[in-house]
């Protein structure tokens, strides 16, 4: 199992019925193998709107999720994210990013730092074997408190 099988299969079991995305990201097919539909957008921020408006229509039960490419994408997303944090509405992003050892080459944009003042919590995975733990604890984050957004960053090595 990789990594974003092992991602995709958390997502299933919180009954994630489909995963907004753009471009590209590893999540994406592992998600459609098992029966997770992607809705690929046009743009990022309307891909976190759309990962927003279903939080909103579910009043925060059932959560919704955008997943971005590293650079350019999750860059482009940064006005959704903060709205649903102005907002209070959790939703879950999904970030690509570069792999191990090129994080802090320019120009590679640390999405972590970036969205540290508008999300609940932003962190990077840098093993697969810590992704059950962060995604419990992202979970947890956006059901209980003030609800807002948790990005977690998945570098294409992990």
């Amino acid at each position: 199992m990789t990594g974003a099988d092992a991602i995709a299969e958390i997502l299933r079991r919180e009954n994630t019925e489909f995963i907004a995305c753009y471009p590209r990201n590893g999540v994406i097919e592992a998600c459609a193998r098992i029966g997770i539909r992607p809705i690929l957008c046009r743009q990022e921020r309307v891909g976190v709107g759309m990962a927003e408006g279903y939080s909103r229509v579910h009043l925060g039960a059932r959560i919704g999720v955008f997943a971005a490419q590293a650079g350019p994408g999750i860059e482009n997303s940064f006005p959704g994210v903060a709205q649903a944090y102005s907002d209070g509405m959790p939703i879950l992003i999904v970030a690509g990013a570069a792999a191990a050892g090129r994080e802090h080459i320019s120009p590679v944009f640390n999405a972590v730092d970036n969205f540290r003042n508008i999300t609940k919590w932003a962190t990077k995975i840098t093993d697969a074997g810590q992704i059950p733990d962060v995604f419990r604890r992202a979970y947890h984050l956006m059901r209980n408190g003030r609800p807002g957004p948790v990005l977690i960053e998945v570098p294409n090595d992990v």
